[in-house]
This record gives C-alpha cells, structure tokens and sequence, in this order.
C-alpha cells in the first residue's frame, strides 16, 4: 500500500508539473485500475476475477453544459488532483422518462415505469466510461459507442451496454458516452450564440466530436490503439455517428463505422410517401422558436402565443439566450413535452452538418472508412404505437407502464398465460392476417421507414467505396406471445452484440432456457464478427462458415432450437 500511495503521489505531482509520461504505464503495470488521463488520474474497478476485464467509470470528457454552459460546445473538463474514483456511472443526461430511459436512480429498475414523462437525470452528464481486458497487451482497437434512444432518452448505464463481454470477447478497449438529449442537445436558435464562428446547434454531435477527442489523447494509457477507432451506435446513436462521416471536425477521430439500424436521409433522398431520418433545419427552427414562445405565455409575459412571438422579436440576442439559460432544465423538456414539440435529432444546418449530408456521401465528401451495418428482420415491431400513421389504431391496447410490469413479472421459463390478445390491439390480429394483421402492418411500417434510409445509406456508400458490409438479424424465438409482438424488433441485437443478456426492459420477456443454445451461440457469432472488423476491417471469421460478401449482399444472423442458421442473403 505504501508503494502505492507513493506512485499515486508521484503521478500527481507530474500531472500537476506537466511531464506524465510513462506514469500510466507504471500504474497499468503495479495498479491495473489506476490510469491516468490529460486531466488526473482515475481508480476503477479490477474486474479481472468476475469479467476478465478491467473497468473506469464515469469519467467527465467536458464540463457540466449548464448555466452559461447550456446549449455552448462543450469545454475541456477541469484537471483534478489526487485520484479521481471512476467506479460508478455518471449521471444520465436529464431526459423525460421513457420505458428505455433509466428511472429516479440512473439504473435500470422498477422505478422506470413510476417515472415516464416526468424528467430524470440530469445536465450534469458529460461522463464516458471505458473497459478492457484484463491483460497487459497494448495497441488494442478502441470501439466507441453511442446509445439509441430517438436522440431524447437513453444512459449509458443501461445493463444492455455494459462493455465488459464485448471488450473481452472482441479483444478491444470499450468506451461509452453520453450525450445531451432533446432541445438540450439539438437546439436551432442562433440567439443562443455570441461567439464570431457560424451558429451550429448541434450540440450532441460536438458532444461525440469531444468525447472522441478525449479517447484520441487518452487511448493509449488505456492500452488502446488511437489509430484504430471504430464509431458504432444504435437508432439514435447511429444516426449521430452516421452524420459524423460529412462533419469535417470529426475527421480522423475515428477510423471504421459500425451504425446499427441507423440512416441520414432527408424526404428529397427517398421515394414518396416514405418516411425520412432527418428533418430539415426549418423544422427544428420552428420547434425552438415555439418552445420560446410557449415558455413565455407558460411565464405570464404575453397573453398567447401570438403575442409571445412579437414579445420574443423585440428581445436582443442576449435577453434570449439570458431567458433560456435561466430557465429549470427540467421545465423546458416538460414543455416541449406538454405542447407536443417533441423530436430531437442531427440538424442539417450546413453549418457543421451539411444541408443535405447524402448529397456529400454521393459526391464523395464524406469519411470512407470501412463500414459494417447492423438492421434486423422485423424492425418495425418496436414501433408500434406509429402504427396510427398507416391510418390505424396504435399497434399495443396497453400502456408503457404497464407492458414494462407485465414484461419484470413475466417467467420465461413458466407454462404461457399471457397471450398477443393481452397485448396488441384487436384491430391487428391474428397477428398473421394477411394485410390487416400485426405482421404484415409492423412489416409494411419497417418498409416505409427503416428500409428507405437503409438502403439509400448503403447504396450510397457502395457507389464511393468498396468495403460496405451489411447483416440483417432475424432472431425471433422468444417465448410466447413475445415471439408475436416483438420477434426481431428494432434494438433486439444489442444484447447479441454486447453479450448481456441480464437484466434490462426486454429480458424477461426474451431470454428462456430453451432459447439459451441458439441465443449465446448467435451472439457468440455476432461478437466474432465485430472483433474482426475492429481488428482488420472486415467482418467475416471463420465462426461463420463462409465468406461475407460485401453490400448489396447482406448476412442473415439467425438461430433456432436446432442451432445456428446463418448465411448471405
């Protein structure tokens, strides 16, 4: 313990003195849980025995964006002394509560479903946290992830993304990262800007360019490779990383793209009546502008929203951005909320974003870096409440809170009670009713929305570079009537690709153990591919059986009772 303190010491004073070199590889060598960062040192966790590997937690990329902070890029953090303890998530950026969201506690339990559509969280969240395996090596691929959540909820202390299995599995440093949500981070109001540089609202996206930069300078006292980073996100997530490929300050801050069930299309990329991924500027102008305007009837200073507007237009850029940033975090999501302004997402601003990023991939201005695209069979199945958008009814009869109870109380393994009739509207069954059943309705919505984006993304890309992968996941053996309303639903290969299947919103109703066999064996599968294309840029392995042909061809992940069932499709 005394040689301890005193190489604790030492790196403490050489942080304070500017001359760090060499202090991480002392400490990664005598104390694999203490490292140091550009900023302090930081005591995780030595996992070793538990997980195989070892884990840093909550570590601050920038600055709490609150007070003058809001709605700025974010600021380098703050060095700190002494040693920083980095065992424990940081907070999840304040959002409304959603059934992916992470309840009052910053974790997933029961108080998820006691809390939707009241805030949690909070601005204080600008945290990352990082595994690796338990071993000396160096140089490992760095794989930086970016959770989904339709860009207004979601935590990195979510079960589904620990990084422990995957870092372990795939040989590779693991970083996650949270980013502001909603109008807190996609905001388009440039009174809100007072600096001399374009107005970008993005702030999420410089959120990812700034967690980025940290893994940059900090990779190698992690034991990862700087050079051989690989974005990879999920719906939300996704969408981001996919916009960082045209946003010239991410360039070379990250080297292979793994975007899943992710696209970057606006309705003048697609065909008619489909639906896009990004809206144009003008509607998130719009939706800040009426945010403003609600926020000041809400305060008593104009009569409606009329006079709000006209109030509003006689403020200086100074008084604007004084209001806002003054106002309760959790009052101007509350409000956006109540006055349906909901939508938050990469604005093509042609200020950082490009007005029309798929215009740039097919012009070729954009980051060719190899890319593996996850989507899955029956992406639609998790939306179905958009289902009124086809001119039904909404696909489920029951509400969140209550599907998140049924799904903790459910027992796998336990002879079936429930039936889809408990669960789905009867407008949509039986579900395999050609046309007007669940099936065919969830199947005609994927249609109009993920697969328009999926295949302009990938085509797109094809038409530039070579080394475009793409796999479709078609598990769907969840025990009954699970297998019926979700199947292979948007976000259900996370588990598969993370290796966690504990506890988390959906594992109850997905995980049996009749179903264990061909579950770890397909994410066995899909973990081997991910190690190697983090590895050599390509996702084929010998676990596969076959070669893995580049897009348009796709590999289909899939398993039953009997085993695997794989293939290029």
């Amino acid at each position: 313990m005394m040689k301890l303190r005193l190489l604790v010491q030492w790196c403490g004073l050489a942080l304070l003195a500017g001359t760090v070199a060499g202090c991480g590889g002392t400490l990664g060598t005598d104390a694999p849980e203490l490292r140091e960062t550009t900023y302090g040192v930081v005591r995780g966790a030595n996992d070793s025995a538990a997980s195989g590997t070892y884990a840093w937690k909550g570590i601050p990329f920038a600055q709490a964006p609150v007070g003058s902070l809001r709605w700025q890029p974010p600021v380098e953090p703050v060095a700190w002394s002494g040693v920083r303890d980095a065992r424990s998530f940081g907070s999840a950026c304040l959002q409304m509560g959603r059934i992916y969201g992470p309840g009052a506690h910053n974790r997933f339990d029961d108080s998820i479903a006691q809390t939707l559509g009241t805030p949690v969280g909070s601005e204080d969240c600008l945290t990352l946290n990082i595994w690796r395996p338990a071993s000396a090596q160096d140089r490992l691929p760095v794989i930086v992830f970016l959770h989904g959540g339709s860009a207004i909820s979601g935590y990195t202390a979510d079960p589904v993304y620990d990084g422990a299995a995957l870092a372990r599995t795939a040989n590779a440093v693991v970083v996650t990262a949270n980013y502001r949500l909603d109008v807190l981070g996609f905001m388009h109001l440039p009174q809100l800007h007072a600096g001399a540089a374009p107005y970008t609202g993005n702030y999420a996206l410089l959120d990812h360019v700034q967690a980025l930069r940290f893994v940059q300078r900090n990779a190698v006292h992690f034991g990862g490779d700087p050079g051989n980073v690989t974005l990879m996100g999920q719906s939300a997530g996704a969408i981001n990383a996919l916009a960082l490929l045209t946003v010239p300050q991410a360039k070379g801050l990250f080297h292979k793209i793994l975007p899943v069930s992710g696209g970057l299309s606006l309705a003048v990329n697609l065909p008619k009546g489909t639906i896009p991924t990004l809206k144009p500027v003008e509607n998130y102008a719009a939706q800040a502008g009426m945010l403003l305007a609600h926020l000041i009837v809400a305060d008593g200073l104009a009569a409606d929203l009329a006079a709000a507007q006209a109030l509003a237009g006689t403020w200086s850029p100074m008084q604007v951005a004084g209001y806002l940033r003054g106002k309760e975090g959790r009052v101007v999501l509350q409000t956006v909320l109540k006055n349906g302004l909901t939508g938050s997402g990469p604005i093509p601003d042609g200020v950082l974003l490009p007005t029309n990023p798929m215009a740039e991939m097919a012009a070729g201005r954009y980051a060719k870096v190899p890319v593996l695209a996850g989507y899955t069979g029956e992406e639609g199945k998790l939306f179905a409440p958009f289902l009124a958008l086809l001119g039904g009814k909404p696909g489920m009869k029951i509400g969140d809170a209550e599907r998140f109870r049924m799904m903790q109380s459910f027992d796998p393994d336990a002879p079936a009670t429930l039936t889809a009739a408990d669960i789905l509207d009867p407008s949509y069954l039986p579900v395999t009713a050609p046309s007007t059943g669940y099936n065919a309705r969830t199947a005609l919505l994927g249609k109009l929305f993920i697969a328009p984006s999926r295949d302009n993304l990938l085509q797109t890309l094809r038409s530039q570079q070579d080394n475009v992968w793409a796999y479709q996941f078609n598990w769907a053996q969840q025990p009954a009537p699970w297998n019926d309303v979700y199947g292979a639903a948007h976000a259900f290969d996370l588990p598969f690709l993370f290796g966690n299947f504990g506890p988390s919103v959906f594992a109850r109703a997905t995980n049996s153990r009749a179903n264990q066999p061909g579950r770890l064996a397909l994410s066995a599968a899909m973990m081997g591919s991910v190690r190697a294309f983090v590895h050599t840029g390509d996702p084929g392995h010998a676990g596969l059986g076959k070669p893995w042909q580049t897009w348009p061809r796709q590999w289909i992940f899939d398993a039953g009772p009997g085993g695997l069932r794989m293939g290029q499709e």
